[in-house]
């Protein structure tokens, strides 16, 4: 059974996500604070996180860093602040979505599958738990990268970008597949983000982000790894 670790100090809402999740067959419990929210992943080890960000006693990017400390769970925000700079704060602490209040029930479901499936991806490289290139190392097995010797920072939505594309070597993947694998949604309003996550890999990873020779675009269509 999936476990889910809600963390949300409104009551009604947390009732409103417990049944729902139940009704669903997921296992749930439920935080109404940043304290017993580390508490209780500590000891349930959850499948996926689905975090308020105004919490009573802490602010949710402190439970972010918190729990990227030792874990690569996926984190879910649900947050009522619908400004692009708490967007993009949240997602570089650690989180891997970002749904704003008020939102539909059907649309959360839709997030939370998609989690659930990046915490069940495995690589289609059969045995192969490396990946070099000239300017840096993928090692997929520790999900760390390594170039000129150190090792680099990648946000969980980073490294889930980059390794589907090292898993699926000189393919296309589009743009479609790309955003229903990281972000569980294929519409094309969210291109622009897909971008943006790419300029962040490039720049950490290629020795000349303006002209890469690793994680290429193919304009209108998606993008490819060459190794």
């Amino acid at each position: 059974m999936t476990r889910v670790l809600v963390v949300e100090d409104d009551p009604q809402l947390v009732r409103a996500l417990v049944i729902t999740m139940q009704a669903r067959r997921y296992g749930v419990d439920a935080a109404p604070d940043g304290t017993t929210a580390l508490r209780l992943a500590a000891a349930r080890q959850p499948d996926v996180v689905m975090l308020d960000l105004g919490l009573p006693d802490m602010d949710g990017l402190d439970v972010i860093r918190a729990m990227r400390g030792w874990s690569r769970m996926p984190i879910l925000v649900l947050s009522a602040r619908p400004a692009s700079a708490e967007k993009v704060a949240a997602l570089d602490a650690g989180a891997d979505d970002y749904v704003t209040k008020p939102f539909s029930m059907d649309e959360l479901m839709a997030r939370l599958r998609a989690a659930v499936r990046r915490t069940e991806h495995t690589s289609p490289f059969p045995g192969a738990t490396q990946v070099a290139t000239a300017g840096f190392t993928i090692d997929l097995l520790a999900k760390k990268v390594v170039r000129g010797g150190r090792e680099v920072r990648l946000t969980p939505t980073e490294w889930h970008l980059l390794e589907i594309l090292v898993t699926h070597p000189g393919r296309l993947v589009t743009q479609k597949q790309l955003l229903q694998e990281v972000w569980g949604s294929s519409r094309s309003g969210r291109t622009n983000h897909l971008r943006v996550y790419m300029a962040q890999l490039r720049r950490k990873l290629e020795a000349d982000p303006s002209h890469p020779r690793h994680l290429v675009t193919e304009p209108g269509m998606g993008y490819r790894f060459e190794g």
